[in-house]
């Protein structure tokens, strides 16, 4: 079967790519950036790409005419600062991808949305019952699923609900979080997918899939900290103010403010699946919240975790094109440069150190002030600190790391750029690398910032003595010294 998989990066997409490949079918993988699309390496031999924006709809005829697909995903999910521009980027994106499937005679089209069948809906699942309108209206075969939470290590919901209960001990919450909800297995939602492929019964059909638990987002919160061996203590009031509960969502966890806006407007609204006719179409065990938490640690124990939310995160948010910069650039820029012999026998193991910097493992020296900037960065409505690693031993282009995102990764010789998505008055990059001699090795650690005018000038210089020691002693403990 000839598959179009869109969002093929998302979180979503990467859990359900490998299943449809392991299936037999032939996919081409739709990606906004290719650089930063990095699918296990036994894949690529097995998938083919198109770099291609949706939206930006008028190169569709150009990428997509006289290719065919019997089936075509649409995973793709836009992120705005209001409904307006949320609710232009839904359809500008989907009235592309209705015109790709028409130039591609698909047969099948697959939509995952959220949860709709409330009368008062939030502006996010407003924006997601637009996307599944314009989907039935074309005229092209569909299947629609509807999903509430979805439980998987690295999806938003399961990141969010894992940083509260881990960082709050007493946690004093809004009376909506009494609202209910279904919460699915990532591993049920994947196979919803992969078997309604061309199946007749689910054709021209809207299914809402969830979990056999109904459970309040505070019942979520304990299960999750029971599971875990927390003790947490949760209280509800009667009345929070809407904005303060979104703040509170954004310092306390890795969500961004756009996303934590989004989601305290959606848990106003109760998600439950008010009919089940799926069960009887695609037959399948569900599995139970607390079995779907312990899943996913288990994935995470063994660094096994294929997507994060993070991951794409920043490429919906802002329209910043990375590619640009992986050239580090030398003009009206200010340099940090520091060096470090190593022995020969030694590259290997302080590669390692820098390759697996960040998330738990920390930044080698004076984590707390890293931990510092990272709060003045939330402060401001940066990324912060929380968004840790997606893996404690894999690492790839497009990866959210702590407040850097990786541009690029070169382990044959020794290479690794990141880039600052933290709030600053300018551009940042760190890198680090080895160079191999005949007898000796030397650690390389450039810091680079390129300033905004006089604001960014006297930025780089405030920070000097900061960077005197952090860096410093960073560069040393790298190289194990």
């Amino acid at each position: 079967m000839r598959i179009l998989l869109t969002g093929a990066n998302g979180y979503i997409g990467m859990r359900l790519l490998p299943v449809l490949v392991e299936a037999g079918h032939e996919v081409t993988c739709v990606v906004r950036n290719r650089n930063r699309f990095q699918p296990a390496a036994d894949l690529l031999s097995k998938i083919n790409i198109v770099e291609f924006d949706f939206l930006q709809p008028e190169n569709a005829i150009q990428q997509f005419n006289k290719k065919q697909f019997d089936v075509a995903y649409y995973l793709i999910h836009s992120l705005g600062d209001t409904f307006t521009t949320l609710k232009e980027y839904e359809l500008r994106s989907v009235g592309c991808f209705v015109l790709v499937a028409t130039l591609c005679q698909v047969k099948q089209v697959i939509y995952l949305g959220g949860i709709s069948n409330q009368v008062n809906l939030s502006q996010h699942l407003l924006a997601r019952k637009v996307v599944k309108d314009v989907i039935i209206r074309s005229g092209i075969p569909y299947t629609i699923f509807e999903a509430g939470i979805i439980v998987g290590s690295g999806s938003v919901s399961f990141e969010i609900i894992r940083d509260l209960t881990e960082k709050i001990p007493v946690m004093v919450v809004p009376r909506w979080l009494n609202s209910k909800c279904q919460p699915i297995a990532i591993r049920n939602v994947i196979n919803y997918l992969k078997e309604s492929i061309l199946n007749e019964q689910t054709l021209n059909k809207t299914f809402e899939i969830g979990g056999p638990d109904v459970l309040t987002y505070k019942q979520m919160l304990s299960e999750f900290a029971s599971v875990r061996g927390y003790k947490r203590y949760i209280f509800s009031l009667p009345v929070i103010f809407p904005g303060l509960s979104v703040y509170w969502l954004y310092m306390t966890t890795s969500a961004n403010f756009t996303i934590a806006r989004q989601l305290v407007q959606s848990m106003k609204n109760d998600v439950i699946c008010k009919e089940h006719t799926i069960q009887d179409i695609i037959h399948q065990e569900l599995i139970p919240y607390r079995e779907a938490i312990e899943m996913a640690f288990l994935k995470i124990e063994q660094n096994m975790v294929v997507s994060s939310w993070t991951d794409a995160a920043s490429s919906s948010i802002s329209n910043l094109d990375l590619n640009q910069y992986v050239e580090v650039p030398v003009n009206g820029c200010y340099t940090d440069r520091r060096w470090t012999e190593i022995d020969n026998d030694k590259v290997e193991e302080v590669a390692d150190r820098f390759f697996g910097i960040g998330g738990n493992q920390g930044w080698y020296y004076a984590d707390q002030l890293w931990r510092i900037r990272g709060f003045m960065d939330k402060l401001v409505g940066g990324v912060g600190m929380e968004r840790g690693r997606r893996s404690e031993t894999d690492i790839q282009p497009g990866d959210a790391l702590d407040f850097w995102r990786v541009l690029l990764v070169d382990r044959k010789n020794y290479r690794l750029l990141l880039f600052a998505e933290m709030k600053m008055p300018g551009e940042a990059w760190l890198e680090f690398s080895i160079v191999k001699n005949k007898n000796r090795s030397v650690l390389k650690q450039i810091a680079t910032f390129r300033p905004n005018g006089i604001l960014g000038r006297n930025y780089w210089y405030a920070m000097l003595p900061f960077h005197f020691f952090i860096f410093r002693n960073m560069l040393k403990r790298i190289a194990g010294k």
